[in-house]
């Protein structure tokens, strides 16, 4: 491993303007604009144009994660997983087009508060928060600092605990001062690094394999030296280079097209990190260019990570394809597998000196881009979802401390989950991603769905066939920690429960939460049309048109600011009884505290968006805009049709 270890003066300077660069967007975002209260913190101000906001989903999504799991997953077993980028590319539209203006509507900074506007109680919103808070440990969190961590131990030759807290320090900085605004204008300056390098080694990979044409017919030769007698283990896939399977193969296709487009709608519909980025738009037009540029970005993972991780796997079979425990264990330390090498390990053994810093600029922009996300997403919920209700009087200052203090206690979370991720799923990073997520996250968009466009859904509906659902899910999660998956070539002697495919049980979660659901729901007293006006598609709110109760509600607000305003400059005029010298000291130093900690002089405790606010969100830019943004998702409709086809 010696000789992978980056210590060309051209890869350090590569790494070094690379962090010069980031550190120059982030400051600049932070300084140009406004983060010293709720909204700008958390939401970026409501003022990011469509680029940036599909920049950042495309950046928040393609994490390390990716590079390592998604380039694993084709190394271990072909492009198959590539469904799980081809296919959300179309359901985050559906967030854009059909989720995103009731959100709006009903005026709220996460998800889980939204199902407390929409039934009026609070214990769906904190379950839904806590459950959040978990999954973006155990998946997203953990795997991107395991990924991030692989790819440092290989090139630096460090061990992985410094290396995951480097990354946390470094992500950290970034997301405590800057918030949201600074999340999303480093994620597109990373996005654009990341896509131009990761063209580079595709490019260079195909080369090694005279092109496109000939991965096949190579990947079938690609077995490693030493096997395991009388087994197919580390013997290639004939199917390698389709996506829709055999219903008795290992992802067999009915299944994974209900997971790719149901289960997997999770992430797209109803999690923070994307919807977040969506809230942040300057309007409902800017939000659909975001998610049509993400989507449209989605298409190039197979040519960027799975299909370079299939060339890895030809280049360096005893390596990549390892059955044998003990070479396993002595490759990549880890006995389970060592298909997450397979990018790192093309990167530093293709690629010159002094063109590797490069890659490991890309793949610090996707660890980056990821960790940034999640910390102010699950900050935000924390925030405004779990420590306001402890606190229902907080104050804005207590919020964003509160905040950014949320985000050092993730880190430490996260760190205690790693073993559990490393063993995981025989060492396959994506595979494990995805099954986790089956579990828990697959009734999720059953009842968001329901929620927003079935008005008859009551809160004990929603409630007890969600929290039935993932206790069925968490049980099967905590046996496949418990059993894990036996090394190939061993007997497989799990409980016949377990046997089952993760998919099909993640199709049974969901057909359990619909029922009980919409049973329950049938069965106890709906809410009046009062009660969910302004929180579902039939009620949501129009760009035109405002009610009587609105316009009231509006004039409240204005009364309240003024006594405010009021207020304030009393107290500003107290503050003037310091001696001129006093004042000025005193006023340096506070704005040396606001500025490091982002905190603005306003104590205000108003963090209600108002009403005109969301009517001019939901207003469309022209109808030139309206029409562009139609005829580009019918578009990107027909590429994925076309790409699925083509594969399959």
């Amino acid at each position: 491993m010696a000789e992978a270890i980056l210590s060309h003066w051209a890869d350090i300077l590569t790494i070094v303007l690379y962090f010069v660069f980031i550190l120059a967007v982030g400051i600049w975002s932070i300084v140009r604009r406004k983060t010293g209260n709720v909204e700008g913190y958390f939401l970026a101000g409501r003022a990011m144009p469509w680029f940036a906001v599909g920049a950042s989903i495309f950046g928040s999504n393609i994490g390390s994660e990716h590079f390592i799991g998604l380039a694993g997953s084709g190394a271990a077993a072909g492009i198959v997983f590539v469904l799980f980028e081809w296919i959300p590319a179309l359901l985050i539209q559906l967030l854009s087009w059909f989720f995103l203006p009731v959100f709006i509507s009903a005026g709220v900074y996460t998800l889980p508060e939204y199902m407390q506007k929409r039934f009026g109680r609070e214990r769906l919103r904190i379950y839904l928060s806590i459950l959040a808070l978990f999954l973006h440990i155990v998946t997203r969190l953990s795997a991107t600092i395991f990924s991030g961590a692989i790819y440092i131990q290989l090139a630096l030759n460090w061990n992985m605990y410094p290396s995951i807290i480097g990354l946390l320090f470094l992500t950290g900085i970034f997301t405590i001062l800057g918030g949201l605004t600074a999340v999303i204008y480093t994620d597109t300056a990373q996005s654009v690094i990341m896509v131009i390098g990761a063209f580079v080694v595709m490019g260079l990979s195909l080369d090694e394999v005279g092109g496109f044409s000939n991965i096949d017919s190579a990947y079938q030769k690609a077995i490693p030296s030493v096997q395991i007698p009388n087994t197919t283990c580390g013997i290639p896939r004939a199917d390698a280079l389709h996506v829709l399977r055999d219903v008795n193969a290992d992802f067999p296709w009915p299944s994974m097209i209900l997971q790719c487009g149901i289960a997997s709608a999770w992430y797209w519909i109803c999690d923070q990190i994307m919807v977040q980025r969506c809230f942040a738009a300057k309007n409902i037009t800017h939000a659909k260019g975001g998610t049509l540029l993400g989507g449209f970005l989605k298409i190039l993972p197979l040519f960027i990570m799975m299909i370079p991780g299939m060339i890895s796997r030809i280049m360096f079979p005893d390596e990549v394809a390892c059955v044998d425990p003990e070479i396993c264990k002595r490759v990549c330390d880890n006995p389970a597998g060592c298909s997450n090498i397979a990018y790192p390990k093309l990167v530093l053994e293709l690629l010159p000196k002094g063109a590797r810093g490069l890659i490991m600029a890309v793949m610090l922009s996707a660890i980056v881009t990821s960790l940034t996300s999640i910390f102010n997403s699950s900050s935000t919920v924390f925030t405004m979802d779990i420590w306001r209700r402890l606190r229902p009087s907080a104050k804005q200052r207590e919020l964003l401390l509160v905040g950014r203090a949320y985000i050092i206690v993730l880190c430490i979370l996260t760190v205690l989950w790693i073993p559990i991720v490393k063993a995981a799923q025989g060492g396959q990073l994506f595979s494990y991603m995805v099954i986790v997520e089956g579990f828990i996250t697959a009734p999720l968009p059953i009842l968001f769905g329901l929620v927003v466009f079935w008005d008859r859904t009551t809160e004990k509906g929603a409630f007890f066939g969600i929290v039935a659902a993932n206790i069925c899910g968490l049980i099967r999660l905590i046996l496949e920690i418990a059993y894990p998956v036996p090394s190939c070539g061993e007997p497989d002697t799990r409980p016949d429960f377990l046997k089952i495919h993760s998919f099909y049980y993640s199709e049974m979660i969901m057909a359990l939460q619909f029922i009980l659901t919409v049973g329950i729901s049938l069965c106890t007293k709906p809410q009046s049309a009062n009660e969910i006006r302004g929180t579902t598609w039939s009620t949501r709110l129009r760009p035109t048109e405002k009610s009587s109760d609105e316009l009231d509600e509006e004039k409240q607000r204005k009364i309240e600011l003024e006594e405010y305003k009021e207020t304030d400059e009393m107290l500003s005029d107290s503050e003037n009884n310091f001696t001129p010298r006093e004042n000025n000291k005193k006023s340096c130093f506070r704005r040396l505290f606001h500025h490091i900690c982002g905190l603005s002089a306003n104590d205000s405790t108003d963090v209600e968006i108002k009403v005109e606010d969301r009517r001019e969100f939901l207003r469309e830019s022209s109808k030139i805009a309206v029409t562009v943004t139609n005829s580009l998702a019918i578009a990107l409709v027909a590429i994925m049709f076309f790409l699925i086809g083509y594969f399959k």
